[in-house]
């Protein structure tokens, strides 16, 4: 590699992943009534990778592929603290915030083929307990192969009823690994939703399906052409890959974890453990859940006690009335949590599924 492809890449670099976790916090920290603080407290990051980014020069042909992905990420970061620059400065509302964060999962789609490559690259991609543990960082040193990595089925922008995958590039068929499906929240899709648990799938050793909605959103009312198509997908992984039966995470956000109840309550469902995230409840749905199903079963709920959406009652509603049909409920209410995705709820949803 040449002096001046690596002297761009170290400049670029450090920004770049600031920036991306800059973006994170202020995904995770987003309240309506809090984003002059939110946005006061991830400063100007965007700058410093502004400069960097424009300051890199040409590259040898040879370079060209990861020159470009270096600037789809570059760019694609910069678009999501453009939209949001844009709602701070008086020009946007609430949907302009949540299409500016769009741009956020493309860009590190974007990015992760380079981890392999580079260290700090692949530590962004890892959780926070896990960005020293050298054993790990040593086993994901192997490029993904035919088995391994990100996987997209009719999963592109815009499309519905796909699903994306992420298999650790360390699985072996010989090891079965838990698995986690992900639901993405009302219009949204499951590419972008898979970085909401990447890190973590990747850190703990769980293969990781993000499946997106038949309709606009899940099937919450009327009929129900969601759970076919997710029994379908999780046919489809279960035949490429090595699942523990006994491990199987169905966890999803706001319409996503609703639908997790609508189609996790039902005796036929074959996930041994439920995780709705800022979810909304009728207790309808617990008289009529399939008995034998809700006995015992392991239902991890999680809610904001700033959610504005489905206000944090709601769950304690649900956690009374799902106890008292007979569900195994652990509950976390976190203080701090508006209507967005906890992703540090994710290693203990982890550890609750491998029952530790």
């Amino acid at each position: 590699m040449s002096e001046a492809v690596i002297d761009d890449i170290v400049a670029v670099l450090p920004p770049l992943l600031s920036a991306l976790e800059a973006l994170g916090f202020f995904q995770r920290h987003f309240h309506p009534p809090a984003f002059a603080s939110v946005m006061n407290a991830i400063g100007t990051p965007d700058a410093a990778l502004q400069a960097s980014h424009a300051a890199i020069g040409e590259w040898p042909e040879q370079f060209a592929g990861l020159l470009d992905r270096l600037d789809r990420a570059c760019n694609e970061t910069l678009a999501a603290f453009a939209g949001i620059r844009e709602v701070e400065h008086g020009n946007g509302d609430l949907v302009a915030v949540f299409r500016a964060l769009r741009h956020l999962p493309r860009a590190q789609e974007a990015l992760y083929p380079l981890a392999v490559q580079f260290p700090p690259v692949s530590s962004f991609f890892l959780n926070a307990a896990n960005r020293e543990n050298k054993d790990l960082l040593s086993r994901l040193e192997v490029s993904a192969n035919e088995h391994t990595g990100i996987f997209h089925d009719h999963n592109e922008p815009g499309s519905r009823g796909g699903f994306s995958v992420y298999v650790p590039e360390y699985y072996t068929p010989d090891r079965a690994m838990p698995l986690v499906m992900a639901l993405h929240g009302g219009s949204g899709n499951g590419r972008g939703f898979l970085w909401s648990w990447l890190r973590d799938a990747r850190s703990l050793g769980a293969i990781l399906v993000a499946p997106t909605a038949t309709g606009p959103t899940w099937a919450l009312m009327g009929d129900d052409a969601d759970t076919p198509n997710l029994m379908r997908i999780l046919e489809i992984v279960r035949s490429r890959w090595s699942i523990d039966a006994s491990r199987m995470l169905l966890t999803g956000m706001s319409d996503g974890g609703t639908f997790c109840y609508v189609t996790g309550l039902d005796g036929a469902s074959p996930f041994t453990h439920l995780a709705p995230v800022s979810a909304t409840f009728h207790p309808l749905m617990a008289e009529m859940a399939d008995a034998d199903r809700m006995r015992g079963l392991p239902i991890f709920i999680t809610h904001g006690k700033l959610d504005w959406m489905f206000p944090v009652q709601t769950a304690r509603q649900t956690r009374a009335a799902l106890s008292a049909a007979g569900a195994d409920v652990t509950y976390r209410e976190i203080d701090d949590l508006s209507h967005t995705y906890p992703r540090e709820i994710n290693a203990e949803l982890a550890q609750w599924l491998n029952g530790k």
